[in-house]
């Protein structure tokens, strides 16, 4: 993996924020989750299409704090535009498990 500087780091906007809605997306080709994140009153909501269907109901999703990289340019994906790149990492199985702070954050904040 290319090593890269602290400047690069600081281009990726991480952010935190909570999600608002879940919703099953039958039309992506694996299956996936809408989410509406709201990152806060400077940045509003953001949708993102999340392959996190393995370890997430959309049920349990609804007020949960999530990271995203939000300056990723959007993405068609199916019949829904994503907007944001939701975190998470991949368990033994190859399933993801999402990337989140683990004490409550004021929405919007950077990862720093």
């Amino acid at each position: 993996m290319d090593e890269i500087n602290f400047e690069h780091f600081l281009a990726v906007d991480i952010r935190v924020g909570t999600v608002r809605r879940a919703e099953e997306f039958p039309e992506a080709r694996r299956p996936a989750v809408k989410l509406w994140v709201d990152f806060g009153p400077k940045i509003g909501e953001k949708k993102s299409s999340a392959q996190i269907t393995d370890h997430y109901d959309c049920d349990i999703l609804v007020g949960k704090q999530v990271m995203g990289v939000i300056n990723f340019p959007p993405r068609q994906i199916g019949p829904f535009m994503s907007e944001v790149l939701i975190l998470g990492f991949m368990d033994t199985n190859g399933s993801v498990i999402l990337a989140v702070p683990d004490k409550p954050a004021p929405n919007g904040s950077s990862l720093c």
